[in-house]
């Protein structure tokens, strides 16, 4: 599932930058994520770096948006057609 940045956002942009997909933005009043390219880091690291980062811990899981790891690398491969995701690729779903 894509992540979801709930009322808790203090707007300090602390998210934006670390987003690989460039899925966040600022919203009319707190910053967003766009589910159709956020990837929850699959492919990228072990953990949302999003919410590693969130002050406020305002990032979560959208349980509106569920998605597997399979459907997140595919996601990733989509919007990222030059990067190679094969072989032993971080995921948070892997330990």
């Amino acid at each position: 599932m894509a992540l979801k940045i709930n009322e808790d956002c203090i707007s300090c942009g602390a998210c934006e930058a670390e987003c690989p997909n460039e899925a966040i933005s600022q919203g009319d009043e707190t910053f967003v994520i766009d589910s159709e390219l956020c990837t929850e880091c699959v492919g990228f690291f072990d953990e949302e770096q999003c919410a590693a980062v969130c002050p406020s811990d305002a990032i979560h899981l959208n349980p509106d948006h569920q998605e597997t790891e399979a459907d997140l690398l595919a996601k990733a491969r989509r919007i990222h057609p030059d990067k190679d995701f094969s072989g032993d690729f971080p995921s948070k779903f892997r330990s």
